[in-house]
């Protein structure tokens, strides 16, 4: 049996801090608040980020199973050890193949890779933010079929109002996908009633979807209202002003959930990138299009975390945001703990909340 302690002063335990080190076997913790604790050192859930498109000059819709491990170590320097790649709307041959990359790149080096998640095609064309249009299609279960069976899709966000909305929700329910309601006009009727047939999420909460009025509420609003729903947003302080982040945070608690929306320009200096086959421009700590648009974010998890703990959420509670919130999203509920017997996926942080060292599997993927 090969043992070894994370070497922590204290951890974090279902939003507890424990002082005493961490004891890890076989790449499974075996138990907390082991004697003698070491002076400095946080472990923490590793975080998991569940909508990232690329990292690190890496575009994920283009990625090797090369790309991808050094993407993988690149997420682990930001604290995250599991992660979703998110492939845009984009012609169905790209999807197709990208899907067949990812499945040979599930056991690469540092974060592992939990899945896939499509945003898109089956989106509003009125809500497409950064997505071309060309590439969005009606809800299509033959096709749904041959993304899933593609590759490992575990996630999915739609717009479920649009003709076969709640067939395509159905469908995807029932073959154990996730499903987030995103870029979609839904007003509230709509959204409860793709919330009661199983949609689980609100994807980038407040942007590219209907927007939140007084009496018309749309997909946010009823998002933050029901204990069943977690909402997803970025929190860069770009998509989202302050007050409206600790608004979101402060309906949704336990359910509020960090996601990057990173592209590959993340982890990288201002200047022209790609998100699939769009390109992005990336100045002032933004990524947008041409036209000024968004095109998803240069955000790591780490510094999510940091601006929520900035905003006055106490730091246990934007770490769960980015640990246990997105593993109970997605139905991993062995992921985002520090519980005995769960996989040692461990992220230690010092007092600033600055990840010195990420654990996965029980293998150290990268220290300072």
């Amino acid at each position: 049996m090969r043992t070894m302690r994370a070497g922590v002063k204290e951890a974090l335990i279902e939003g507890t801090v424990v002082p005493g080190d961490v004891e890890i076997a076989d790449g499974v913790i075996t138990a907390v608040g082991v004697a003698p604790a070491a002076r400095e050192g946080i472990a923490v859930p590793g975080y998991i980020d569940v909508q990232v498109n690329g990292f690190a000059g890496i575009d994920f819709l283009n990625a090797d199973a090369e790309e991808f491990a050094r993407a993988g170590q690149a997420l682990a320097a930001t604290g995250v050890t599991g992660y979703q790649p998110t492939l845009i709307s984009s012609p169905t041959p790209t999807v197709l193949s990208a899907l067949e990359r990812v499945s040979k790149a599930m056991n690469g080096d540092g974060a592992r890779i939990l899945g896939v998640h499509l945003e898109g095609p089956f989106l509003a064309p009125a809500w497409k933010g950064a997505h071309d249009e060309r590439h969005l299609v009606p809800p299509d279960l033959e096709l749904a079929a041959r993304l899933c069976e593609a590759g490992p899709v575990t996630y999915m966000t739609i717009a479920p109002e649009q003709p076969g909305g709640f067939e395509l929700l159905d469908w995807l329910v029932q073959h154990a996908v996730v499903v987030s309601i995103g870029h979609s006009d839904a007003d509230a009727s709509t959204a409860h009633a793709a919330y009661n047939r199983g949609a689980r999420a609100v994807t980038h909460l407040h942007n590219a979807q209907r927007r939140f009025t007084s009496r018309d509420p749309g997909v946010a609003g009823v998002a933050l209202t029901r204990s069943d729903v977690w909402v997803t947003a970025i929190v860069d302080l770009i998509h989202l002003a302050p007050e409206t982040v600790l608004v979101a945070w402060r309906s949704a608690r336990e359910r509020f959930t960090l996601i990057t929306d990173a592209i590959m320009a993340a982890g990288m200096g201002e200047g022209e990138y790609s998100l699939g086959d769009r390109t992005i421009i990336v100045g002032d700590g933004a990524a947008r299009l041409a036209d000024g648009t968004l095109a998803g974010s240069v955000l790591t998890m780490e510094r999510a975390v940091r601006i929520l703990v900035d905003l006055g959420v106490p730091w246990p509670e934007a770490v769960r945001a980015a640990s246990m919130a997105p593993a109970r999203l997605i139905g991993r509920d062995e992921l985002g703990t520090l519980r005995p017997s769960t996989p040692a996926d461990v992220t230690i942080l010092d007092e600033g909340l600055h990840p010195r060292r990420t654990i996965v599997r029980g293998d150290e993927a990268w220290a300072t």
